[in-house]
């Protein structure tokens, strides 16, 4: 059980903005339900949904970012649960690039590769293995679209969604698994204890020219399109 409860490089639960908030919420003095649903609700709602340089930075800098996607949220997620003493590790996937469309368009969705690795966290409470993915998107974010698309009440795959029941997803937590994305999976990684262990062993299929264009450009547009989305306007 140590090994889920350890600090590492990505999840830095001792860095002092983590350990601000975490006694700022006070969190470390509640009960485990509490916790998990306290530390849930806010990576969900509080950091928003975006895009970070890379799938591979430690939790403080997700937190300075304010934004994060499947892979850095569960980062951030996964560092505040050890840093309480909510034993937690990484399951790891690929999904199809589809999920991606409407946040990613145009010539950088054409460019991207097919499959994108994913990831979400288990969470072991009452003796069980929770499936905790519904964080993803902040309920702002997912309102506007579920607005847009109120004529799809089933499937929905596109702009960071994939679900079977897109007008009320399981985005929820209480002592339930959640899900916002996996119906977009295609393959299955396994678990891991950290996600220093799975980002290492399954990188994004990314050349290092394709890698420089995502950091300094790609990402950039993505957030926009999301901003954009998350504030009303138009989706093309």
């Amino acid at each position: 059980m140590s090994a889920y409860l350890k600090e590492t490089e990505l999840l830095n639960y001792a860095h002092p903005l983590l350990q601000q908030i975490v006694h700022s919420r006070r969190w470390d003095s509640m009960s485990r339900k509490e916790q998990i649903l306290g530390i849930y609700n806010y990576v969900r709602d509080e950091i928003r949904f975006g895009y970070n340089r890379a799938d591979d930075i430690p939790a403080s800098e997700v937190l300075q970012d304010g934004y994060g996607q499947c892979n850095t949220k569960g980062v951030l997620f996964m560092a505040l649960l050890r840093a309480v003493g909510v034993p937690c590790r990484m399951h790891g996937f690929a999904i199809d690039k589809r999920l991606q469309k409407g946040a990613m368009k145009g010539w950088y969705y054409q460019l991207s590769p097919k499959e994108i690795i994913h990831s979400w966290v288990e969470v072991l409470y009452e003796d069980r293995w929770l499936n905790i993915e519904g964080f993803i998107l902040d309920v702002p974010y997912l309102t506007k679209l579920q607005q847009k698309f109120e004529q799809c009440t089933g499937s929905f795959c596109g702009y960071g969604v994939a679900t079977d029941n897109f007008q009320k997803p399981d985005i929820y937590w209480n002592e339930n698994d959640t899900y916002v994305q996996k119906e977009g999976i295609v393959q299955d990684f396994g678990i891991y204890d950290s996600p220093d262990a799975f980002f290492s062993a399954h990188p994004q299929g990314l050349s290092p020219i394709k890698k420089i264009v995502y950091t300094r450009v790609v990402r950039h547009l993505m957030n926009r399109n999301v901003d954009h989305i998350r504030r009303g306007g138009m989706i093309n």
